[in-house]
């Protein structure tokens, strides 16, 4: 033993019962462990058994080579752990040898190990009313993790990240039992902030005379966002993109714009949105501002009668419409009159799969009616076009390849504290109801109670979670009829409701005035979000007239999915989201989606559908595609087939077109068409 530990830097002593630790240093490796029993004698506590100790026991050693070793010692340390008594009949034992000591704060687990791991302040971590290393605590932590069996990856990066930020290993255990600390699941802060834009002055625009005076009473000046676009042309008919973030009043932008120019008599007001519930609400919204001076009226799909029973009518003033609803007339070759202004909210849509191809081609077909009809009809001066979007990554390329001015706004009204916590499914339940109840139950200094949105991934999920919350809530998707949606949007809007719990393909652009946003998944579907979804989404939380902040949480299963197609875990998305740069918009075309398009362009314009194919904002490989739908009969020469005008009129894909096909020969019932087409979408 004695050539073993020849050396010794640090002797450390740590007590363990009636006897004491022993722990020899080198080079800051421990090079020896031990047992040191003490005895009483007339000259004090002296050594009386001195153990060599491994796993499996000990072996015993002569109690003068403790002493030998501690003479040897460049320094002695005693656990500040070890009790007062114990730390003075070592002390008394090593003054017997003229040998000094000194008390140090160290982990406990380590010490309990016959490891030496002094800690300062700065560097100890709290854990069961005692303090241990921070390599201690991540064990622990590691060992409470695997426990729950199922944390990996970012979840288990951000909860160390966490411990050693906070030196508190209760507080981290509490969270992942749902305790909701506010200083442990806050992320951030995204900060309000604000342009410096001269406000216009409403009673300087020149607007038809009903419409100025009604703005005039509504506002006395426009929003920062709106004074922008109407300094940039937006009456002199310039083509816009308006990218600002979600409440700033960037829709009035098109709407003032459009109604203007219906009110004058120089073409109608289409407004786009690419979803129903959308539609329905700014129809409701439309009808009730204007419906005195215009005919108002909407068109969703290939209904001629919607969900609320109202009968479309397309010789009116204002046409709103899902983007699939106008494509249809025009694929169809309805006649939609002359229009004056065409407002396409959400463009960022054109990044979406079959959404963004289909909005693309929509575009340039509705740009082509346009320029058919003014080449028609003398006095008709064709439509101006303004788009509206939230943040994107690539507005200046967007703009360009929209042919439109770039109106670029940067304020966010309110600031949004987002917070990040862990739980699994039956957890989130439970953490949601108070959340709900917590937010409710407080008021801004603007006088509204706080109310949640609640973003989850189906319909299902929907209906569980607002019966598992104590307080009035109700959940809010596309399976609920017209005058159910909006009961629940006038019940929110009335703070009759604490919470809507809905689906984030939904409601990421409904109008509720919420201060809170839950994410009880991160997932749209089968598909996890965007960062220009997941952006926009809380951006629902806190309004300028309303609240003083948003609050933002999202309920995070870690290592969790919800499809076998879905690559990464719940964890991993929520960091990527959190972290993420706002994805760029652009269209890309597949095969199927390039012959869709070219499709509808050759139903819609001929021998001109070319001309249409080259201005989509997506490269559309237009030869390619026009050789597929003569090889699949869908055009013949640069005339639609019947067959062709069939699939574009319903907005078949080609493999949808030949499953129908396929179904149709072997003489299948409607039921097994449905059935067949059902399946085929679940292996995709």
């Amino acid at each position: 033993m004695s050539q073993q530990v020849a050396r010794v830097d640090t002797l450390f002593l740590h007590e363990a019962g009636d006897d004491f630790l022993v722990a020899v240093l080198r080079d800051g490796s421990r090079v020896f462990r031990g047992k040191l029993e003490l005895k009483e004698t007339d000259a004090g506590p002296r050594p009386r058994r001195f153990l060599q100790s491994d796993d499996d026991g000990g072996e015993p050693m002569r109690p003068e080579e403790f002493v030998e070793l501690a003479r040897r010692a460049e320094r002695i340390r005693i656990s500040e752990q070890t009790s007062r008594g114990g730390r003075e009949r070592l002390q008394a034992m090593l003054d017997g040898y003229q040998l000094e000591a000194l008390a140090v704060r160290t982990c406990r687990y380590c010490a309990n190990a016959a490891r030496y791991s002094p800690i300062t302040e700065e560097t100890a971590v709290s854990a069961d009313r005692d303090f241990i290393c921070q390599d201690c605590a991540v064990e622990e932590l590691e060992r409470e993790l695997s426990y729950k069996g199922q944390f990996t990856g970012a979840a288990q990066d951000r909860l160390e990240e966490l411990l050693l930020e906070v030196g508190d290993l209760d507080r981290i255990t509490d969270m992942l039992k749902g305790e909701l600390d506010p200083d442990l699941t806050k992320f951030d802060t995204i900060s309000a902030t604000t342009d410096e834009v001269d406000p216009f002055p409403t009673s300087d625009l020149d607007l038809h005379p009903w419409l100025q005076s009604d703005v005039e009473e509504r506002f006395d000046s426009l929003l920062p966002v709106q004074s922008l676009a109407v300094e940039n042309g937006l009456f002199e008919e310039e083509d816009q993109l308006v990218v600002s973030a979600t409440a700033t009043g960037k829709t009035l932008v098109g709407e003032l714009a459009g109604v203007d120019r219906a009110l004058k008599g120089d073409g109608k007001l289409l407004f786009l949105v690419p979803l129903v519930a959308l539609a329905n609400q700014k129809h409701e919204d439309f009808e009730e501002r204007y419906g005195d001076e215009l005919d108002v009226t909407l068109r969703v799909g290939g209904s001629r009668v919607t969900d609320s029973g109202a009968k479309f009518d397309p010789g009116a003033d204002i046409i709103v419409g899902t983007y699939e609803g106008i494509d249809h007339g025009l694929r169809t070759g309805k006649d939609m009159g002359d229009i004056g202004t065409v407002v396409i909210d959400e463009v960022h849509s054109l990044k979406e799969g079959e959404r963004g191809h289909r909005l693309d081609g929509m575009i340039s077909r509705l740009k082509h009616y346009c320029e058919q009809r003014e080449k028609s009809r003398s006095g008709y001066d064709g439509a101006q076009y303004v788009y509206l979007s939230a943040t994107v990554g690539n507005p200046e390329w967007l703009a360009e390849n929209l042919r439109a001015t770039l109106i670029e706004f940067e304020e966010r009204p309110v600031p949004i504290e987002r917070h990040v916590t862990f739980a699994d499914g039956r957890e989130k339940l439970r953490i949601e109801d108070r959340l709900v109840r917590r937010e409710f139950d407080s008021k801004s200094s603007k006088g509204y109670r706080g109310q949640t949105i609640i973003f989850t991934n189906s319909r299902r999920r929907c209906h569980e979670i607002s019966r598992k919350l104590d307080y009035a809530s109700a959940p809010y998707h596309a399976g609920l009829d017209y005058g159910k949606r909006k009961q629940v949007e006038r019940k929110f809007g009335n703070q009759d409701l604490a919470a809507v719990v809905t689906t984030a393909a939904l409601a990421a652009g409904v109008d509720f005035p919420a201060s809170q946003v839950v994410f009880d998944s991160l997932a749209m579907g089968i598909e996890w979000l965007s960062v220009q979804e997941f952006s926009q989404m809380l951006g629902r939380a806190g309004r300028p007239d309303y609240h003083d902040q948003g609050t933002v949480y999202l309920l995070v299963e870690p290592d969790a999915a919800y499809h076998g197609s879905m690559e990464a875990t719940e964890d991993e998305t929520a960091f990527r989201l959190l972290k993420g740069e706002m994805e760029d918009v652009a269209t890309v075309y597949d095969e199927a989606a390039a012959a869709e398009e070219t499709l509808a362009n050759v139903a819609v314009a001929g021998k001109l559908a070319k001309r249409l194919n080259d201005r989509m904002i997506g490269d559309v490989p237009t030869k390619h595609a026009i050789g597929k739908l003569l090889e699949w009969g869908f055009i013949d020469g640069f005339d639609a087939t019947p067959l062709g005008q069939a699939v574009t009129s319903h907005f078949l894909s080609p493999d949808d077109a030949f499953r129908i096909l396929e179904g149709i020969r072997n003489d299948r019932t409607p039921y097994q068409q449905v059935a067949a087409l059902e399946l085929a979408d679940q292996e995709l």
